[in-house]
């Protein structure tokens, strides 16, 4: 089972709804909250190229933001990239 790593900020939305999509599909994963340690921001900004929150990991593989995993989870990627066939 591949890491999971999502970047998030407090009151954010889509932090939210993404946070809530992987709790849905039984994803356990690691939270790095930016509000509560800035640091998390400059690590998450050199991984993912990308200012936006939230950011998410899965592995190696940099899936983006909210829309971009629900849209990962849509098109049937997300197990396969959990069991590392990504």
């Amino acid at each position: 089972m591949e890491k999971v790593e999502i970047f998030t900020r407090d009151y954010c939305g889509y932090c939210t709804m993404a946070k809530r999509l992987l709790d849905q599909n039984n994803v356990t994963f690691t939270e790095y909250n930016a509000s509560k340690d800035p640091t998390f921001r400059d690590v998450m900004i050199k991984r993912s190229g990308r200012r936006t929150f939230p950011q998410v990991f899965i592995g190696k593989v940099h899936v983006g933001g909210a829309d971009d995993l629900a849209a990962f989870t849509r098109a049937g990627k997300l197990q396969p990239a959990l069991a590392g066939e990504v």
